[in-house]
């Protein structure tokens, strides 16, 4: 085991190196520049993508067509996921894309969404088999291990979606089985399979060649996440196929902890995580780790810590809109100074915003730029 995690170290410190030194020196790469969006710079992929991109919640069949205004205004990065509507939303950026008509006006990125659950599973059936005496001592392993790192205080996690806590001690049983039995489950050869197929569906789906970004895993749940090897070795493979450009991962939970993961594993040029006023000073660190890595970072659910769009997570508790509002006082709505307040850190590069229909886009677009002088919480 501890020539396999120095293996991994080498070449981590290989790729990272070169990396951070490409970061500072990369030829900004262009698409769809307009003079009413601002830009900034995805780390050291030297893409410049606008400050608010388009997430893929909304996009379904019958909502895609309203996205011809967020180019139109300048928005060049769309984001993806298979899990999203089932392919519909992939499907849908296709026919926004029309073919090849707009492709070269956009970034785009889609996710591994299979990626977690297959590793949960294959733990689960080993979990399965063991005795009972062994299964509680894994149990009370997994709740320490959530308790010593803190990632379920309230304020760290918040539930932006129903049932989002939900994987957290699945996922936590993987990592306290991993010593004894992750050399069953890490690097096997059904991750290659799942990232492989999952990437060649979802380009049949949009009608593209290549994503200029592919992320896995897609939310992840702890820093153990990432240390599949087969992540890196599949996916610099489909990158040398020409199937992808940059390699990220996404996350709603223990953003500080993915994100200082990701910037030492060295091969994750970008990531998507929660980021917004309520669980900013726990993320923080982890911020500065990627942009020091010479990572771009993208955040999510800046506006969803203030307002939702699920029934049964509302409403939203007031102390939360309170507190934006005393940071950033004035007129605009909470979401929309939700999003302002994470764009004034020089660490992120965007947020990405459900852009459900041209009002939310006039309004969420008109904010790339906005800089504002913050007053204390």
């Amino acid at each position: 085991m501890q020539s396999l995690d120095r293996r991994t170290f080498l070449q981590a410190a290989a790729v990272s190196a070169p990396a951070v030194l490409a970061a500072a020196e990369v030829k900004p790469e262009w698409r769809n520049r307009q003079s009413g969006m601002a830009y900034r710079q995805f780390g050291r992929t030297g893409i410049m993508i606008s400050e608010v991109v388009s997430g893929g919640d909304p996009i379904r069949s019958n909502n895609w067509e309203h996205l011809n205004l967020a180019i139109e205004m300048g928005l060049n990065y769309l984001d993806m996921a298979p899990a999203y509507g089932n392919g519909d939303c992939e499907l849908s950026y296709g026919k926004l894309l029309g073919g090849s008509a707009k492709r070269e006006k956009v970034f785009l990125t889609t996710k591994i969404s299979a990626y977690g659950s297959t590793r949960n599973r294959m733990y689960e059936e080993i979990f399965k088999g063991l005795p009972a005496e062994k299964q509680n001592a894994i149990r009370k392993r997994a709740e320490e291990m959530v308790a010593e790192r803190g990632v379920a205080k309230p304020g760290y996690m918040l539930e932006y979606y129903p049932g989002l806590p939900n994987p957290i001690v699945p996922t936590y049983i993987c990592n306290a089985m991993r010593k004894d039995y992750g050399h069953k489950v890490e690097g096997s050869k059904p991750f290659k399979a799942i990232i492989t197929k999952s990437v060649e569906d979802s380009l049949k789906r949009v009608g593209t060649d290549y994503f200029d970004t592919v992320m896995c895993p897609h939310g992840a749940y702890s820093p153990e996440d990432l240390d599949n090897p087969e992540i890196r070795e599949t996916m610099f493979a489909l990158r040398k196929q020409g199937k992808l450009r940059f390699i990220g991962v996404t996350s709603h939970f223990d953003a500080g902890g993915i994100l200082s993961k990701a910037a030492k594993l060295g091969h994750y040029d970008v990531a998507m995580v929660s980021y917004n006023v309520i669980n900013g000073g726990y993320v923080e660190r982890g911020l500065a780790e990627a942009k020091a890595a010479g990572m771009g970072v993208i955040a999510m659910k800046a506006a969803m810590a203030v307002a939702t769009h699920h029934k049964s997570l509302q409403p939203i508790p007031q102390w939360r809109i309170d507190k934006v509002d005393r940071i950033i006082p004035g007129d605009m709505k909470p979401p929309m100074k939700a999003y302002v307040w994470a764009l004034q850190n020089p660490n992120l590069t965007a947020v990405v915003s459900n852009l459900w229909d041209k009002n939310f886009i006039r309004e969420n677009l008109s904010l790339a730029g906005k800089k504002v002088e913050m007053q204390p919480a």
